[in-house]
């Protein structure tokens, strides 16, 4: 009788000792993959992401993606119980499968993921993303790509500043002045992409107008974000790059079909682009691959 009480009181001991213990990096893939919320091979890694969430704000996990030791997590925050899907704000985050520790990367609303890219030689390719600062406003969107650090184990977004990524496109203009806007996600041709962005003011006269051209990308040789001012001839030749949109990633760009592009290659006697819809409604809303 007690050597039955024993082994039944190790047993649960057991049971609660494994509960506890972090799940060994080698439960996940060595290639990325969206986790299967209904396969009860990956029941434990959704039980450990959300525990390791249990202090934050949401109300539903939409997605988790592990690679290596480490799962990217999105989560939605509906305030509104009667609100419709999707109308609350979203919050990207690393989670360790090491241990509980989290980190949040982006939060937004609209939030539309795209094929993955590669923005250096020689990296693994990265989750670029759209997403707005509001829904009802309006909106600032914003662009960035998600990444594995092997450094830190642990996943990160592109060019953050302030809590925010790259700001592409900007629907409130100041008064007085007309502003031009124009991106792309451009390949090259040189087996890797950037981003580059243009901003254009023309103000009230006398003051002359004003470029702003920036290419984000990775510096080949620290690895980390780089942005950089475009001046001169090398702004010039971009201006024309980003306008014909020749190179540009499908969906990554916007634009094109401005007054300020149109004159530009007219004056150079290159063929107009096609208007496209704004990027903003060709994007994915799941990402691709998930089943519904």
């Amino acid at each position: 009788m007690f050597r039955a009480v024993r082994r039944l009181a190790l047993c649960v001991f057991a049971a609660v000792l494994a509960a506890s213990l972090p799940l060994p990096a080698q439960q996940t893939s060595a290639n990325f993959r969206w986790i299967d919320f209904h396969n009860p091979k990956d029941q434990n890694i959704v039980v450990w992401v959300t525990r390791s969430l249990a202090v934050a704000d949401w109300t539903a996990i939409r997605e988790i993606g592990v690679v290596y030791d480490a799962a990217l997590v999105v989560t939605s925050d509906r305030t509104n119980p009667q609100g419709t899907p999707g109308s609350g704000t979203f919050t990207v985050w690393s989670a360790s499968l090491t241990s509980h520790v989290v980190a949040p990367l982006v939060t937004g609303v609209s939030l539309r993921w795209f094929d993955r890219l590669r923005f250096s030689d020689g990296t693994p390719e990265e989750w670029p993303a759209l997403y707005d600062n509001c829904r009802e406003c309006a909106p600032n969107t914003y662009f960035t790509a998600f990444y594995y650090d092997l450094r830190s184990h642990a996943w990160g977004a592109r060019w953050m500043s302030g809590g925010y990524a790259v700001p592409v496109w900007n629907a409130d203009h100041p008064a007085g002045v007309a502003w031009t806007q124009v991106y792309a996600v451009m390949s090259g041709g040189t087996g890797h992409v950037a981003l580059y962005t243009w901003n254009h003011f023309d103000y009230a006269k006398p003051r002359p107008p004003e470029d702003f051209l920036y290419r984000y990308d990775i510096d080949p040789f620290s690895g980390l974000d780089r942005m950089v001012m475009l001046n001169g001839k090398d702004a010039d030749a971009m201006k024309l790059e980003l306008c014909r949109g020749q190179d540009a990633v499908q969906a990554l760009e916007r634009g094109q079909d401005s007054d300020l592009c149109q004159k530009l290659l007219k004056e150079r006697g290159m063929r107009q682009p096609v208007t496209t819809p704004p990027a903003n409604n060709r994007g994915q809303s799941l990402p691709p691959g998930v089943r519904h």
